[in-house]
């Protein structure tokens, strides 16, 4: 019997209540809550952001960066010390699961670090973020997290700039995965950076057939900030962003979703259960 695909969902990642909601209007199925999206790639974000969105959106998947810093993914034992305690409290608010990553000085998955992570998320959702996409061996760092267990996900661009241009290796990826994984719903490949409408269906015509069950995506942007005085030679250290502030749109989310729902439609003769759950969520809207 052949692998049922389900429906493509979509994760959007958020780092304000704004933002949220607008990925919610757009048809996000699940969010990735971080805080400095725009600069430096998302760190964890405080308990009042989750709590604010929590009261806002109701019960919604929610997974939760843990990243005490912007830069590199080599942490010190205080730093995941830190890790640690977020994890215990983020528990504690109901959120779908975490995300995290740590590497060696070598580029290398830290499998010490990240088992220690994992253990005290369990039975949480545990996704492994882009710091994968910066080992020095993308095949070797899956095995590596294979060999642990408890990862739900990855998200990776397929160690390139975006996943778009990087379909070659997702494509080995989604191979390799499914030699080390035999259980369909062990671990997921998502694909994310730089998804947009304009490439989301050539990456969906590439990786479904491989098992793509998933795609992640900010729909943000710069929007100029409200401020009005603007106190000249004064800076805090982000450049053009200074008086910027981040906000994903709710058309960016909504483009893609919508192709991601038609190309369900479109291919509902290979795997008519999805057609059955698209019709029923379409239904629902």
């Amino acid at each position: 019997m052949s692998e049922v695909i389900l429906p493509v969902n979509l994760e959007v990642c958020v780092d304000s209540v704004e933002s949220a909601m607008s990925a919610v209007r757009g048809g996000a199925d699940r969010l990735e809550l971080c805080a400095n999206l725009g600069n430096g790639g998302g760190t964890t974000p405080s308990v009042g952001l989750l709590i604010v969105i929590q009261n806002t959106l109701g019960e919604f998947p929610i997974m939760v960066m843990i990243r005490p810093r912007t830069g590199d993914f080599v942490y010190s034992e205080e730093e995941i010390a830190v890790m640690l305690e977020d994890i215990r409290i983020f528990k504690k608010f109901g959120v779908r699961g975490v995300v995290i990553g740590a590497l060696t000085p070598e580029g290398r998955v830290d499998l010490e670090s990240t088992k220690k992570l994992i253990d005290e998320a369990l039975p949480l959702e545990v996704c492994f973020h882009r710091a994968f996409d910066m080992t020095r061996n993308p095949e070797e760092a899956l095995q590596d997290l294979a060999s642990i267990g408890g990862i739900a996900r990855i998200l990776t661009s397929g160690h390139g700039k975006t996943a778009p241009n990087s379909l070659g290796m997702l494509k080995r990826l989604f191979h390799t995965k499914k030699e080390l994984v035999t259980e369909p719903w062990g671990l997921s490949i998502l694909p994310g950076s730089g998804i947009n409408k304009e490439n989301v269906a050539e990456l969906l015509d590439f990786l479904v057939p491989l098992g793509l069950k998933e795609v992640h995506l900010s729909g943000g942007l710069w929007v100029e900030g409200p401020m009005s005085y603007r106190r000249e030679g004064m800076a805090m250290g982000f450049g053009d962003g200074e008086w910027n502030v981040w906000r994903t749109q709710e058309e960016k989310v909504q483009e893609v979703k919508i192709i991601l729902n038609s190309h369900c439609q479109e291919h509902a003769a290979l795997y008519p259960l999805s057609a059955t759950i698209l019709e029923t969520e379409l239904t629902d809207l």
